[in-house]
């Protein structure tokens, strides 16, 4: 990574951080909306002078025991820390080469004895390699874009689809921001973010945040046009054969009304579901025929 772009991370997690999450009292006569330069710096106990040439790019090379202190000043969640020692050369970043877009057999095998489970193979770009049936009917099918990111800002029926959209944004761009920073040459990703960057005034706003998270188990509220509300817990496991690649599970609580409209989505992707009948037409199915009552 170049100097301009830990700058630029530096200024955009400055003016995001709230001066009372780091120990500070706000006041309503801040001029700037999160800290000064000067707070950074007392924080981090480096020179003001020190940190406003790293602000502005014209200081590379920070030590390790800096950006610690840096990480600390701006409350920066693990995710944070690793972008920001990446950003400043101090971590390894993986070739953008190391995994292709080919999904395993025997973990395609895997996801299809889940039939319970929705479940999506990504890459580092958040292009969707890989489904189960169940996992396919949770998005309701890719027919706007096979990425992710391209399907909650392009798609218009994402923002029914996510009960909470722009958190689901907000999640979505920040993934993306740490991944770019894992694999600064990878095309595909570069390529993700430059269209949605013209495409989407949203992403690009929040883009600009800077905001680098990765995707952990969390709770995922969905509308989905067929079966209604569902709450699930999203599992995501990195694929050691294949650098890159993550296999994401959506899983519902045993018993609860998701978990039953998930088996009612099985069932109608599948083909196998059946409306309820009538109550005369379950009466006459109940019913013996005159050929049994006569036996």
């Amino acid at each position: 990574m170049t100097a301009p772009a830990l700058a630029q991370f530096l200024r955009a997690r400055r003016d995001a951080t709230a001066p009372e999450s780091v120990g500070l009292r706000g006041n309503d006569r801040r001029r700037v909306p999160g800290l000064r330069r000067e707070e950074v710096a007392m924080l981090a106990d480096v020179s003001v002078d020190y940190y406003v040439r790293l602000e502005q790019g014209r200081e590379t090379g920070p030590s390790a025991q800096v950006l610690d202190a840096l990480a600390d000043a701006l409350a920066l969640d693990d995710d944070g820390r690793g972008h920001l020692y990446r950003l400043a050369g101090l971590a390894p970043c993986p070739r953008a080469d190391l995994a292709g877009e080919n999904v395993d057999p025997h973990l395609l095998q895997l996801m299809d004895s889940w039939p319970g489970t929705p479940a999506l193979v990504v890459n580092a770009a958040y292009d969707v390699l890989a489904h189960n049936v169940l996992g396919n009917a949770l998005f309701s099918g890719f027919t706007v874009s096979r990425n992710l990111l391209e399907k909650v800002f392009l798609d218009p029926a994402s923002r029914s689809f996510h009960a909470d959209w722009r958190l689901a944004a907000e999640n979505s761009v920040a993934g993306i921001r740490l991944a770019e920073g894992r694999a600064p040459e990878h095309p595909r990703i570069r390529a993700v973010i430059d269209g949605l960057i013209e495409a989407s005034p949203e992403f690009a706003r929040l883009w600009a945040q800077n905001r680098a998270r990765g995707k952990r188990m969390e709770v995922k509220e969905f509308a989905h046009p067929a079966v209604g509300g569902m709450t699930l817990r999203m599992h995501t496991f990195d694929v050691a054969q294949a650098p890159g690649q993550q296999l994401l599970c959506y899983q519902a609580e045993p018993g609860s009304r998701s978990a039953e409209a998930l088996r009612l989505l099985g069932s109608v992707s599948a083909g196998t579901y059946t409306p309820p009948a009538a109550a005369g037409d379950r009466a006459a199915a109940e019913a013996p025929s005159a050929e049994r009552r006569s036996t």
